[in-house]
């Protein structure tokens, strides 16, 4: 059993950085596949990004390619979700989730198994 703990979200004006971060209670992120997804109200819950982090590799949206950038703390067991140049389509509450690692690209929500409170984040205009 893994408990993730997200945050770092909040209220930043368009254009605007933040940072998310994920921990895992108890325990380290290895072997696992490390996500960020995002659910905006009356929408779906949505990928955003997902790192491994036995190797380091990441994927991510289209929509943020160029603008969100995914990494691990290996010294702190932690994963990072820097969000530059915000939009308001970026405003949802943001979700880290995690699975068993694996080779293929998981970007679906029922792919993972363990998830984060949430953590809000808005982009003002």
């Amino acid at each position: 059993q893994v408990q993730l703990v997200d945050s770092g979200g909040g209220l930043v004006q368009v254009g605007g950085s933040l940072r998310l971060s994920c921990a895992a209670s108890g325990r380290t992120f290895s072997p696992y596949l490390v996500g960020w997804f995002r659910q905006a109200p009356g929408k779906e819950r949505e990928f955003v990004a997902a790192i491994r982090w036995s190797v380091g590799s990441t994927y991510y949206a289209d929509s943020v390619v160029g603008r969100f950038t995914i990494s691990r703390e290996s010294t702190k067991g932690t994963v990072l979700l820097q969000m530059n140049s915000l939009k308001p389509e970026d405003t949802a509450v943001y979700y880290c989730a995690a699975r068993t690692d694996t080779v293929f690209r998981r970007t679906r929500p029922n792919e993972y198994d363990y998830w984060g409170q949430g953590t809000q984040v808005t982009v003002s205009s």
